[in-house]
């Protein structure tokens, strides 16, 4: 569920005063999502998202996520691009919360990714990659490899609740990925959550990139490490690697990488199975019974993790 913030009639209306999208049509909640309260908001204008912002998103980077979003329509890149308001504003209050209305992007995500939706995914990213050179501002990936020690430490014995004898490994497997980590890699603006629920397709090709909320400033061939880890495993948990291949092909079609890039693969993947593995392990533990968010198991991202560490090369990816 993904509505934690009701909206009034009256409420709404106030707040579409401030700006120049025409008269409600239809307004409803969308069931899907973690982190904020979604709406779908539809005008004599047309289609928008309405968004509020829920707790655990910081007011004070929301600027940079929409002013990214803004910089990476303007390149033409399939994202929702913030409406502002009659006085340039893209954030006012609603509700008690901090929104923000973006435009509607038609398509559907792939419930099951194929290699066919993987190709286009990797071309997608690396053209998100070369759209984000040209916006300057950076933000620290809060949940790059500087945060993952300080998480796995807030989760504390109940690792071992959760799964015997997962403090010591994952401590382990943590100082492992760390040591290896490379240095002065490519780096620029990436998604670092573009899971299939955030790729539209519509008619066979990509027609949305959204949810940027946890876009940061961090190597490029780690978002492709997240990517990897989303949409390359099949439902019992064994890696697809002509899935992968079709991915990396994609990439390497728009923006070929270097071989330091190619060289790190194996780690780069630990290290974002290991970031949803913990950040998973830490709700799993820390979200109370009867909470609106739903819980995801981090035991999948273990398994991915185990992969990850017995491969040697980027051959093990299909390049």
């Amino acid at each position: 569920m993904a509505v934690y913030t009701e909206v009034t009639d009256d409420a709404l209306a106030a707040f579409l005063e401030r700006y120049e999208i025409g008269r409600v049509v239809a307004f409803r909640g969308i069931a899907e999502g973690v982190e904020n309260s979604n709406y779908s908001l539809r005008t004599t204008e047309g289609d928008f998202i309405l968004t509020l912002y829920e707790k655990r998103v910081d007011p004070v980077e929301l600027p940079w996520f929409l002013g990214l979003m803004e910089h990476l329509a303007a390149q033409s890149l399939p994202c929702p691009l913030p409406v502002r308001a009659q006085d340039g504003a893209n954030l006012n209050p609603l509700a008690g919360r901090i929104a923000a209305i973006t435009t509607f992007l038609p398509g559907i995500w792939p419930r099951r990714p194929t290699a066919a939706h993987c190709g286009p995914l990797g071309a997608a990213l690396a053209r998100l990659h070369e759209a984000g050179t040209g916006y300057a501002a950076e933000r620290a990936n809060a949940l790059g490899p500087h945060g993952w020690r300080p998480l796995l430490d807030r989760c504390g014995e109940s690792a071992d609740r959760v799964q015997p004898g997962w403090g010591v490994e994952l401590a382990a497997a943590l100082d492992r990925i760390l040591a290896a980590w490379p240095e002065d890699l490519p780096r620029g603006q990436i998604h670092a959550d573009l899971f299939p629920d955030n790729v539209f397709f519509l008619d066979g090709a990509i027609s949305g990139l959204i949810d940027f909320y946890f876009a940061a400033t961090d190597y490029f061939a780690y978002d492709i490490a997240v990517c990897l880890n989303a949409w390359c495993f099949e439902a019992d948990l064994t890696f697809n690697i002509t899935k992968s291949r079709a991915l990396l092909r994609g990439y390497q079609s728009i923006r070929p990488l270097a071989a330091t890039e190619t060289a790190a693969l194996p780690v780069l993947c630990q290290g974002a199975a290991i970031r949803f593995l913990l950040t998973r392990l830490y709700d799993w533990i820390n979200t109370p019974d009867g909470a609106l968010v739903t819980r995801k198991d981090p035991m999948p991202y273990y398994r991915r993790l185990r992969f990850h560490a017995q491969t040697r090369s980027a051959s093990d990816y299909g390049l």
